[in-house]
This record gives C-alpha cells, structure tokens and sequence, in this order.
C-alpha cells in the first residue's frame, strides 16, 4: 500500500513539474450535443498530454441531449486537470444538462445576472403524451440519483438538486451561492483566476492545490473535424442528406452509368448514417421514409389508382415527424422542412410516374419496328418484285397497288427482310 502511495505521489509530482502555466478556455453555446461532447472530450484529453493546468468551461446552455451531457460528465469527472465551469456572460444560463455539467465541475462558478436549474428530463417536461406513471417515476429517479451523485462527490447541496430534478427548480446566481449550489461568483476571468487562486479540489480522489498565480488563458476553438459534425449532427442537415442519398441513388438506378448521382447519394448515405449513429434517432422513423418512397416508387408501376402513392406520402411524413427520437427544441426536425420536402418528394415521383408512362407508351427506336413509317424510294419493279431504298439501304419489296421506279414509297409493315409499303400521296 505504501509503494502504490510512493508510486502516486511521484506519479503527481511530475505531473506538476510538466505542468504548463496555461488555462484552456472551452465554450458551450447553445445545446449541448454531440458536437459538443466530442469537442470537450478531446479538448480535456488534449488537455492531459499537454500539461495544462487548468481547465475553464465557459457556459451558456438551454439544455441538450440526455447522452451527451453524460459523456462531459464523465470525462470532467475522469480528468486529472481541474475544470472549472463558468456560467458567463451575464444573461447566460446552465439550464437542463448545464446544471448536470455545473454540478459535475471541480468548481462551479457563475457571473452575476445568471441562473441554472431546470433540471427535469425533457422528455417528461416538454411532451404532451401520455405515458405511465411508472415510466415517469423510474426517468425521474435515475435523473435525481444521479445528480445527487454529482452533489456528493464536491460537497454541494444535494437538497436543491432534488428540487430541480422532481420540481423544475432554477436559481439565479446570488441565491445559488448561499445555497451551496455554486462555489462563487465572478464578474469576469480575470476575478475568476483571482478566487479559486490556491483553492483546494478532489482531482481522482486526491487533494489537489489550484494555482493562477501568472497563468494565461488560451482560447481553444472546435478543429475542422468538430465543424464538420456540428454541420452534420444537425437533425435538418442530416435528414437532408438521407433522402439526397435516396435521390441519388434512384438516379442511379435509373440512368446506370451517370455516376454523380451515385457518388453522392453513396457519400450522403454514409454521412447521415454517421450522423443518425450519434443521435437520438427511432429506427422506425427510417423505416416509414423508407417503405413510403417505396410505395411511391411502386405507384410508377402499378395500377393502384393513388392508393400506394397517397400510403407512400403519409408514411413518409409520419417517419419524418418522429425520426429523431427526443423532445430537445434543438434537435428535432422542423415542421416545415418535412412539409416542403414531402411536396418536393411527391413532386419528384410524379415526374418518374410521367417519364415511364411516355417511356411505355413511345415507339420503338430500334429493329424492324423503327422501319414503320420510314419513306423511301421505289428502284424497280419486275414484275411486281419491288426493291426499294429505304432508311439508306436497299430492300425488297411488295406492295398492294401498281408503284413505279422512282415512286416513293412508305414502309407500313416488316416481315423479315421484306418489306411491305404503299405509295405516297403526290
């Protein structure tokens, strides 16, 4: 016991001699989602390599997804840097899942003018369907326990905890800190660094000594790849995306041998598939877009008088409405976006619906059928054994009525390499 205690502290103190006299300041704007956990997953990890000291979260949050607010949490808590969690500016809030991460920090600071709470889950304060009393109780008991835990393990009041989880409470900032909800309040960064200056946290289990004394504060922005899954984690960017990819592959299909549409209905397949993997989706949401363009799709081929083309549209809508599966203001897609692209779909499928309709219905452009109608010329007649020029080449003939050489002629039937015409009025 008394080795791995050794091993430890030299374990810590090298830590600190590596150390770097810099601050990371991360920024949460807006809901809290998968772009955001990866973002302050990697940064703390980067963090630790690094030898940061510190770590400055700097919050303004509605709320967000259940799954990602639990992956900062847990990487907070895992952290060997402390983080310190600053709702700021003033007018920021830690609503919902902020109150979760605020509870979860080393330090929990706010700036005058703002407030947290809120802490129900969504689903439960925001739907208006019914569900069962047990299902209510045992999400309100999994969401309080484990805010209580958060409470516990820095100290913090666990009494209020249980009133923003069962009754929706919120706190602004002064009363937060008498409370015992928040460690302090800060006007800005500079009077931040200033309080916690040789504060002393529980890091892994261990007392740990904050110090500010000259350190510098370096702004850490999201990289491309966060961009990038900011753009796609998007509900409405990635429902684009899956029918862009059902378009262009149709296309494809369609017309083999375009490649474009096939290159980027494959790559707009995987992309939402991508993001539909990090978000709350329902499955069946998929599976109703799916089997109505389907039946779209069948309407072009049979004669189901609109039956499968009107199933088709209600079953796309129906999928689309509840394709993501949670009631995040954020994260569920608009009303008007499935409206306009449902017309869009039903547009699209009338327009194959009309191109296999003329296609059936068009004259053969090939073989002996593309002979009928042809004119051409009469080279001679010997004794009603006709040879005629047509469609560049010479062919025999036979006609019902007397042609002479010269005459045109118009092809009206094909029987093998025999041809069948009759002679052109004037």
């Amino acid at each position: 016991m008394k080795k791995i205690t050794l091993l430890l502290f030299i374990v810590f103190i090298s830590f600190q001699a590596n150390a770097k006299n810099e601050a990371w300041l991360l920024k949460i704007d807006g809901a809290i989602g998968p772009a955001t956990a990866d973002y302050v997953k990697r940064s703390l990890a980067d963090a630790q390599s690094s030898g940061v000291r510190l770590i400055i979260l700097q919050m303004d949050t509605p709320g967000g997804l259940d799954i990602s607010m639990r992956d900062i949490v847990q990487s907070i808590i895992a952290s060997s840097i402390p983080v310190v969690t600053y709702v700021s500016p003033s007018g920021a809030r830690a609503a919902s899942a902020g109150t979760y991460i605020l509870y979860a920090s080393h330090i929990a600071a706010m700036a005058p003018g703002t407030n947290l709470g809120a802490a129900t889950p969504v689903q439960i304060a925001a739907t208006t369907k019914p569900e069962s009393n047990t299902m209510k109780n045992k999400m309100v008991n999994d969401a309080e326990a484990y805010l209580l835990s958060l409470a516990q393990m820095h100290g913090r009041n666990p009494n209020w905890a249980m009133e923003a989880v069962r009754d929706s409470a919120s706190l602004p900032a002064q009363e937060a800190l008498k409370k015992n909800v928040i460690d302090l309040i800060a006007v800005n960064q500079k009077q931040l660094l200033a309080k916690i200056n040789a504060k002393s946290v529980k890091l892994l289990g261990q007392d740990h000594r904050i110090l500010t004394d000259g350190i510098k504060i370096t702004v850490l922005e999201p990289d491309w790849r966060n961009k990038l899954l900011t753009i796609i984690s998007n509900p409405n960017v990635a429902y684009i995306l899956l029918l862009l990819g059902i378009y262009g592959i149709f296309f494809e299909l369609y017309s083999p041998g375009s490649i474009l549409p096939g290159v980027v209905g494959g790559i707009s397949i995987l992309l939402a598939l991508f993001a539909f993997q990090i978000l709350p989706v329902n499955f069946s949401g998929i599976a109703l877009i799916l089997l109505g363009i389907t039946f779209l799709i069948a309407e072009a081929f049979v004669p189901s008088f609109g039956a499968l083309g009107i199933g088709g549209l209600v079953a796309f809508i129906i999928g689309s409405v509840i394709l993501i599966d949670t009631e995040v203001q954020d994260y569920t897609i608009s009303r008007p976006l499935i409206g306009g692209l449902s017309i869009v779909t039903v547009a699209f499928f009338l327009w194959v619906l009309k191109v296999f309709i003329k296609i059936r219905t068009k004259q053969a452009l090939g073989g002996h059928e593309e002979m009928i109608g042809e004119e051409g010329k009469c080279l001679s007649n010997d004794d009603g054994n006709l040879r005629v020029f047509v469609h560049s080449e010479a062919w025999k003939a036979q006609a019902s009525v007397p042609i002479e050489p010269g005459q045109r002629v118009r092809v009206i039937e094909v029987q093998g390499l025999l041809l069948k015409v009759e002679p052109v009025e004037g």
